[in-house]
């Protein structure tokens, strides 16, 4: 495609875009209105479904096909930078040096928190139905937590707690565990990603019937893609070099 035709093409989605928002932004409400008609409309099914956090309710039981593109945006990203990130016919991987000395109060701080962080990302993702908290949020920390290691000790040491294959197929099963849960809602109810588990009680660990695997599904696929993503950064600094 010429980059005349790639400038038109862009030029109709702007447009097409900008008519979007512009019907949108006419149909507000007005500023300090009382009408909130999604929160109307989102509490009442979250509590309907024995969901005690209606953000949750809301991403993973009352819109979960569009939490599934954004979970699928995220594991695209990762595989873009896997690709832009491997090794091209002029460079090489070496092992980094371990030059360097961390300060003793940032490694006892770093290796007190690692398995806090750890934890807190755990309880994140399996209290998500339930309290603040998620599965993004939950994979995020966890994801983040990892390398608390590397800030407080040595690459090597990181390398031998995250071996990246391992999260890859993390990545992998998370993404395919929230379709299989979609399509199984399409099986038993007619419905993609309906909510076909029993609900429990409100407040519950074991409520909100689906929320939980799905809550699960996220946290370890953005746990992992988060590992990967950062692992291809941290080989592009530290161990890929470029031939003389």
């Amino acid at each position: 495609m010429s980059r005349t035709a790639r400038l038109w093409v862009l030029a109709v989605g702007l447009a097409g875009v900008g008519v979007c928002l512009a019907l949108a932004f006419v149909r507000l409400p007005s500023f300090g209105s009382s009408d909130h008609p999604y929160r109307d409309a989102a509490v009442p099914a979250a509590v309907q479904h024995v969901t005690a956090n209606v953000v949750s309710a809301i991403n993973f039981d009352q819109r979960g096909a569009d939490t599934l593109g954004e979970e699928s945006i995220l594991l695209g990203s990762v595989i873009g930078v896997a690709v832009l990130l491997r090794l091209v016919s002029n460079e090489d991987e070496r092992r980094p040096s371990e030059a360097g000395r961390v300060l003793e109060p940032t490694r006892l701080l770093g290796y007190v928190m690692l398995p806090t962080t750890l934890v807190l990302g755990l309880d994140l993702i399996l209290h998500g139905q339930v309290t603040p908290g998620g599965g993004f949020q939950g994979g995020i920390t966890l994801g983040t937590g990892i390398h608390l290691l590397y800030v407080a000790g040595t690459y090597r040491a990181l390398e031998r707690l995250r071996p990246v294959h391992l999260f890859e197929y993390g990545e992998a099963i998370g993404a395919g565990a929230f379709a299989v849960l979609g399509i199984a809602g399409t099986v038993t109810a007619a419905a993609f990603l309906a909510n076909v588990l029993p609900l429990g009680s409100m407040g519950a660990v074991f409520s909100a019937g689906t929320v939980p695997l799905l809550n699960g599904a996220v946290g370890l696929e953005v746990a992992s893609a988060v590992v990967v993503l950062l692992a291809k950064f941290l080989e592009q600094a530290l161990v890929i070099e470029v031939d003389a």
